[in-house]
């Protein structure tokens, strides 16, 4: 199950990510990649949505005003447009999952933002995302309460 939940983060990332890159809601993106995956022509190779995926997606939209606000916060020196596209939304998930879904414990959700960090933005993101996570990780009751 980890695995299967590791490739659900990655794609809710890339879902996450292409939003943001084309300006359309996550909601919009995600409908599009169940369409693709639905009816999928030979040889492209398109990537099945899972469950959790959804579950990201749409946990996310429900919060993204009060994620986003918390990054911009809390990103000290950085401003959300400023940003790389791949932090703020690896920061965007991270924050959703460590928040919000209670299922995960939280050292799994640093673990799998750290490491999507990794794979596909810069050498310093890892530790940014660590480091922004983990304050987020501390206020997580006081932020729940708001």
């Amino acid at each position: 199950m980890a695995a299967a939940r590791s490739k659900a983060r990655t794609r809710a990332f890339q879902i996450l990510f292409e939003a943001d890159h084309r300006g359309v809601s996550p909601e919009r993106v995600l409908a599009d990649w169940v369409a693709r995956a639905r009816d999928p022509k030979p040889d492209e190779g398109i990537p099945q949505v899972a469950e959790y995926t959804m579950q990201l997606i749409e946990g996310y939209s429900q919060h993204a005003r009060k994620i986003d606000d918390l990054i911009a916060t809390y990103a000290v020196g950085w401003t959300l447009d400023r940003m790389p596209i791949a932090d703020r939304n690896v920061l965007r998930l991270g924050a959703y999952e460590l928040i919000w879904e209670d299922g995960v414990p939280d050292a799994v959700v640093l673990d799998e933002a750290v490491e999507i960090a990794k794979e596909y933005s810069t050498d310093e993101s890892p530790a940014f995302v660590n480091g922004l996570l983990a304050r987020f990780l501390e206020l997580k009751p006081s932020i729940r309460r708001d």
